[in-house]
Parts: C-alpha cells; sequence; structure tokens
C-alpha cells in the first residue's frame, strides 16, 4: 500500500512537472506581454530567435506622462537562464542581428538598442534639446527595467565608438542597472577645446613619410579644386547642407588622416598616392579611404543626430588646417555644426565629459576598455583613476578602429576574457555556437557602415 502511495505521488509530481512545462510561455509571448513594447518582426540566427522590437519612451523622462515616441531596439534570444548583453550602437538600429564580442564569449543573450533621434526611433515634432546623454541613459534604464523581469542572470553592457561611449554615459547615471561594461574605442573628450588629435596624428604609425604623403593628397585636391568640384557635381551629389561643393570638398580633405588611420592599418600606407599621382589616381584612393559619397547631403543626413551630440555635449576632434591652410577658402568649416540644419539650435554645453570621466575614474567599477594604438580616437580615452575598482584598460598593438578583445596579445585577451566571463557569471568554457553569432554588430566593417 505504501509504495503505491509513493508510486501515485511521484506520477502526480511529474504529470504536474509536465503540464508546467508545457503551460511555459513562449519568449514571444512573454516579450508581448511587456507593457510598453510592441513586436515589429521576428526571425532566426541559427537556432537563436532573434526579433526587431519597439517601446515607447518618453521624450522626456522628467515628464513620463508627456510625448510619447516608439524607439526601435533588437533581441537575440537564446536561453532565459543565459546572462544578457546591453548593446548600445549609438548610432541608428543595425540593418542585420548579431552578437557583439561580449555576447560571443559568454554565450549570452543580446538586445541591441537604437539611439533616439536616429530615424525611425525620432519623436515627431522633434525637440532637439532633449537629445542628451541623461534623456539616452534613461532610455536604457527603461527598457532594461522591463527586461530584467524575464532575463534575471547576469548583465554586461557593450558598445564600440559612440555605441561605447553610450554605454559609459549609462553607467554614469544608472551604475547597478548592468554588472560591467566592455567599452571599445571610445573616445573621451573632456575639454573640447584642448585637443590632442592633431598631434597624435601627427606621430601615428612607424612610417613618418605615410603622413606626408597623405598632406601631398589633400595639398593636390585642393590644387585641383575646380575639377575635383566638376566630378563631384557630375554625379548627381547635393551640397546645401554645406553652402556649396568647394566648402564640402574642403572639410573632406582636412578629414583625410584621421580616416585613414580610423580605418586603415600601416600597410594601407603604400596605397597612399606620390606627388607624381594623376587626378584619377587621388580620385580612386580618396573614394576608398573617406568616400566621395559621405560629405554631400544624402550622405551626411542620417548623422544630424551625432553631430548635434558632438556639437552640444560630446566635443569634437578640431581638424588640422595647418598643412593646407594657404589653400583653405573656408577655414574653420570642419565643425559639427556644418553638418547639422540651420533651423535646429545647438549651444555648447561644457563640463558634461568631465562629470563622466570623473565618475570613470573616482566612482568606476567593472569597466573593461580596449583601444587601438593607431585609431585617432584613441587620442583622449577614457582612464581609469584612484577610486576605479574591478577595471581594466587595454591598447591593442598598431590597432585601428576595430581594436577588440580578439586582437589582444595572448596575456591581455585571456585576462580581459577572464574578467567578463567572472562578471557574466558563466564557466570560462563557454563560447557561443557559430551558427547562433550572425554578423558582429561592432566590427570594423559594421562601424565604417554606421561612421562609428
Amino acid at each position: 500500500m505504501k509504495r503505491l502511495l509513493v508510486a501515485a505521488l511521484v506520477s502526480a509530481q511529474v504529470l504536474t512537472m509536465a503540464v508546467t512545462a508545457q503551460a511555459a510561455p513562449d519568449i514571444k509571448e512573454r516579450i508581448a506581454a511587456v507593457p510598453g513594447v510592441r513586436i515589429i518582426s521576428e526571425g532566426t540566427v541559427g537556432t537563436a530567435r532573434t526579433f526587431v522590437l519597439g517601446v515607447q519612451q518618453p521624450v522626456d523622462h522628467r515628464r513620463p506622462r508627456g510625448q510619447q515616441f516608439e524607439q526601435r531596439f533588437s533581441l537575440l534570444h537564446k536561453d532565459e537562464a543565459k546572462p544578457m548583453v546591453l548593446h548600445t550602437s549609438g548610432y541608428g538600429l543595425p540593418g542585420t542581428i548579431g552578437a557583439s564580442e561580449p555576447a560571443r564569449i559568454i554565450d549570452g543573450n543580446q538586445i541591441s538598442v537604437e539611439q533616439r533621434f536616429f530615424t525611425p526611433s525620432r519623436p515627431d515634432p522633434a525637440d532637439w534639446k532633449l537629445l542628451n546623454i541623461w534623456q539616452a541613459a534613461n532610455d536604457h534604464h527603461e527598457i532594461v527595467g522591463k527586461l530584467k523581469k524575464i532575463y534575471r542572470a547576469k548583465w554586461i553592457s557593450t558598445g564600440a565608438s559612440k555605441g561605447g561611449m553610450t554605454s559609459v554615459y549609462h553607467r554614469r547615471f544608472f551604475p547597478r542597472d548592468v554588472d560591467a561594461t566592455v567599452a571599445y574605442v571610445a573616445p573621451n573628450d573632456v575639454v573640447n577645446n584642448r585637443d590632442n588629435y592633431g598631434e597624435f596624428i601627427e606621430n601615428v604609425g612607424n612610417d613618418p613619410t605615410c603622413n606626408r604623403r597623405l598632406e601631398g593628397v589633400q595639398r593636390q585636391i585642393l590644387q585641383h579644386r575646380d575639377e575635383f568640384a566638376a566630378r563631384l557635381e557630375a554625379k548627381g551629389y547635393t551640397y546645401k547642407q554645406f553652402g556649396g561643393v568647394q566648402r564640402s570638398l574642403e572639410i573632406l580633405v582636412l578629414d583625410t588622416p584621421f580616416t585613414f588611420w580610423q580605418y586603415g592599418l600601416q600597410a594601407d600606407c603604400a596605397i597612399v598616392p606620390g606627388a607624381n599621382a594623376t587626378v584619377d589616381q587621388i580620385w580612386d584612393f580618396m573614394d576608398k579611404t573617406v568616400g566621395w559619397d559621405f560629405y554631400t547631403d544624402a550622405g551626411v543626413a542620417p548623422y544630424s543626430p551625432y553631430y548635434y551630440q558632438a556639437g552640444t555635449q560630446l566635443g569634437w576632434p578640431a581638424a588640422d588646417e595647418s598643412h593646407v591652410r594657404d589653400l583653405l577658402r573656408y577655414p574653420g568649416a570642419s565643425v559639427p555644426r556644418s553638418m547639422v540644419p540651420a533651423d535646429i539650435k545647438m549651444r555648447f554645453e561644457t563640463g558634461v565629459m568631465r562629470d563622466v570621466d570623473s565618475w570613470v575614474r573616482l566612482c568606476g567599477s567593472r569597466l573593461l576598455f580596449v583601444n587601438g594604438q593607431n585609431d585617432p580616437w584613441s587620442a583622449e580615452p577614457f582612464r581609469l583613476g584612484p577610486g576605479t575598482r574591478d577595471s581594466f584598460y587595454y591598447t591593442v598593438p598598431a590597432g585601428n578602429h576595430g581594436s577588440n578583445i580578439s586582437k589582444l596579445p595572448e596575456a591581455q585577451r585571456a585576462e580581459a576574457t577572464a574578467a567578463l566571463q567572472r562578471w557574466a557569471g558563466v564557466a570560462p568554457a563557454m563560447k557561443a555556437a557559430s551558427a547562433d553569432q550572425g554578423p558582429d554588430p561592432d566590427s570594423l566593417e559594421a562601424l565604417r557602415a554606421r561612421r562609428g
């Protein structure tokens, strides 16, 4: 009799577990049930499920019941029990969903958030004064709060370039939202009118003649500016935002050395045209290096939110005009104001980046920074300070804007990987299945595509 009773109890328990398992809501149902979130589309990457989602956000988080807008973000879902990576692009949402390097290292889920004011995540009407780092940090805080009810394991934030900056700003205002942050090639322009970028570019690389040839290219373009301008207009580009093709041409020319080292390698010095180069050879080099189509109306329009933020809070690298000053017609034109429509008012707020820098140095914890030795954006990086705890700073030798953990020397790569896995609470052997990764949203190619 006792055996029959035990068997019956066991059978009932098994049946209850089976019914419970069958009744457990699918992740799609759980996401759809989150207040203010809607599913825009869904798909798969290997065995992982993917969703593009929209979340209702206050335009002004100080007035949560006021005007709302829908902010897009994507979800790469593997398992609710796995850690979550909060990936901030700092720009628009990547066109395809893929795992960032931290998500690959810890085999985690990932959400990737489109920055406010990048279309279509733009309020209508748009009050541009509400595009600032505090409002954006609150956007991320709202999303974290909603999804932590589903994903209860550790959270890691990450991003590259402006996305890395964005992840640090979020931590500054909401340090407990995530357990750690990995920021790649993220500049930290503490005092905007005191730049190190020009000096950095003067001394970058191991071949001084490379920069001299780049300067030669700049001069040759400006010496033949009418021919280059005619070619550009013949391609159908327009330049109303810049006040004409000639002004745009000067901005592009000034950007050349910075962009060359941002995305290129030392070996690319071999393709820099010399003094006897033809106009065709210089045209092809510039098209590959900077891109003739970027400093056009159609090229810069999608990036107005970035230039607005640079011109109001983030700061920007001053263009080095010293090598071509005698050939310029529009000195001082290479500033964010030139890239933002005139009807959008801009005023720079001093001290905003100093506040973030002070937090990193005095209060930051579980921060991991990776920069590239030859990347101009690394001229003014985030630095650890006397109050920074359990944090790491690395530089990839000869690295460019695509620098990450995988490109570090072996000992540093192992140290950084171990720290990330420890923060995420996963076993050192954990690694994502290659079929579940998709394209890295912070690869050099992806950063270049979004000009990050």
